[in-house]
């Protein structure tokens, strides 16, 4: 089992910046991925940005690409995402993610979940 905690969400002007934490605990791997979803009221579950555990490349969405980066703390076990340029289409409820075998952008390929952190940004 994997246990992951989010942390650093809030309320932002746009234009301003946010940084996300996810914390794991629990059963670890060198392989797999960690990353971020988000998602809006009414809206579908949107890929954010991922990180494999093992080669450390990142992967984004579109709607994020250039503004949004994603690193890791091994020693940790943390992910970070550090979103910049912040739109008020950015709000959504943000969801770290983590699986011990996938990398990649489909929700339903990651087992562990994280509560959620709620990112507001106003205009």
């Amino acid at each position: 089992q994997v246990q992951l905690v989010e942390s650093g969400g809030g309320l932002v002007q746009a234009g301003g910046s946010l940084r996300l934490f996810c914390a794991a605990s629990g059963r670890t791997t060198s392989n797999g991925a960690m990353g971020w979803f988000r998602q809006a009221p009414g809206k579908e579950r949107e890929f954010v940005a991922t990180i494999s555990r093992r080669s450390g490349s990142t992967y984004y969405g579109d709607s994020v690409k250039g503004r949004f980066t994603i690193s890791r703390d091994d020693a940790k076990n943390t992910v970070y995402l550090q979103m910049n340029s912040l739109k008020p289409e950015d709000t959504a409820v943000y969801y770290c993610a983590a699986d011990l075998a996938y990398v990649g952008r489909r929700h339903d390929g990651y087992k562990y979940w994280g509560q959620g952190t709620q990112v507001t940004v106003s205009s």
